[in-house]
């Protein structure tokens, strides 16, 4: 896969862009903030719906503007796709594929797969538990759009069952709440959230199956090779014990649940549930789910969190990009896009000494289609050669 056009009107700096790409290697070069990024933003959010610099869609849209909207031209296999995304403000998004009528935004995920490794990514090995949470739901995401429902259940079933549990704290918690009716009212919302629950572990732990494979030999090819990188998830439905209400809830590693059919995981979910339940009513949140669950970076023998060097993060970052590449790859070959995912390195070479910058461009060198943010072209190693085009300044672009 890859893009063949890239139209923005009114999207963060730009006014209006309209830019044509080729197969292979483009690098956008220009100082920092004339606008580099904002151009590989879009196409990110054209793939996932999402930014990742922002949390929210407002500061998306250009200052003054009532909307912002992303226009993309891909060939895929021998197939030419057109997507469209328009962006409002205080209203829900739209979408349109290949100029037909709108639809709903998340219709169009799936269709343009993208892996987008930014500085920003450097939280995945820092930042908290929701960091790399998030990292596997995305992926998930992309490779299954259908999941992007699921997410949506599971936290709405979450959201009113911490509404609940609220409520019941805030007048005197479990002794004075454990009424027939409140107890009937919990157990209901303990079925949709331990139903939904089994069904995200089972999916980010077969993910994490295939992605353990990847991320190790990426993070080996990018470095010596001295330390290897493992990953473990680390769910709080393990070794819980029913009838002790003092057990904690923190996350152990779950050793034997990729075993469990999503049936024995509800099961286990709500038995989980209800021997947390005094505890979770004393606090007023949900304290069992996946929602908690922690993906554990791990290099050779010490966590990559907090022991990691500047460089080690770097590379731990770039390799969980990197198999979430292959991951995605390996998925188009079997049939299901028949193509590869345009992948996106957003300044990352400034960042690297000669010889990482070497090796990454060596890996990254045969995909279908590399965009590439620098703001000095030497930064880039000889191994990307290919397109480039000039960022001179917000919404004017050179060197097409």
């Amino acid at each position: 896969m890859y893009l063949e056009k890239l139209s923005l009107t009114d999207f963060r700096s730009y006014p209006q862009v309209d830019l044509e790409l080729a197969p292979g290697v483009t690098v956008f070069v220009g100082s920092n903030g004339l606008g580099k990024t904002n151009l590989i933003e879009a196409l990110g959010y054209l793939s996932s719906l999402a930014s990742h610099r922002v949390s929210q869609d407002g500061p998306l849209i250009r200052f003054g503007a009532e909307r912002a909207i992303i226009r993309g031209a891909l060939v895929r296999a021998q197939q030419r796709l057109s997507l469209e995304v328009e962006i409002n403000a205080g209203r829900a998004n739209r979408a349109r594929i290949n100029r037909a009528n709108p639809v709903r935004a998340r219709d169009i995920l799936g269709l343009c797969r993208t892996v987008l490794f930014a500085p920003e990514d450097l939280a995945l090995v820092k930042g908290d538990p929701g960091n790399r949470r998030r990292f596997l739901d995305d992926l998930l995401q992309l490779l299954h759009p259908r999941f992007a429902g699921l997410r949506a259940d599971y936290d709405r079933v979450l959201k009113q069952r911490n509404a609940l549990l609220k409520s019941a704290r805030s007048h005197g918690g479990f002794r004075k709440q454990a009424t027939p009716e409140f107890v009937s009212t919990i157990e209901v919302w303990d079925q949709h959230l331990a139903a939904a629950a089994a069904q995200l572990l089972a999916a980010r732990l077969e993910l994490l199956a295939g992605l353990r494979g990847p991320l190790a030999e990426a993070y080996a090819q990018l470095t010596d090779g001295s330390k290897g990188l493992t990953a473990k998830y680390r769910s709080n439905l393990t070794g819980y014990e029913e009838d002790n209400d003092s057990t904690p809830t923190e996350a152990t590693e779950a050793e034997g649940l990729a075993e469990l059919s999503e049936l024995e995981l509800t099961d286990r979910y709500l038995n989980a549930l209800s021997a947390a339940r005094s505890r979770e009513m004393d606090r007023g949140i949900t304290l069992i789910g996946p929602h908690r669950d922690e993906l554990e970076l791990q290099l050779g023998d010490a966590p990559a969190r907090g022991y990691a060097s500047h460089g080690e993060t770097w590379s731990v970052a770039l390799a969980l990009r990197l198999a979430s590449y292959r991951v995605l790859r390996d998925d188009a070959e079997q049939g299901v896009l028949g193509s590869d995912p345009i992948l996106i390195l957003d300044d990352v070479f400034a960042e690297l000494d000669v010889a990482r910058r070497t090796k990454l461009a060596k890996m990254v060198a045969s995909a279908e289609q590399v965009l590439v943010t620098a703001a000095v072209e030497d930064d880039i190693p000889a191994e990307l050669s290919g397109q480039r085009i000039r960022v001179i300044s917000a919404g004017v672009i050179d060197g097409q």
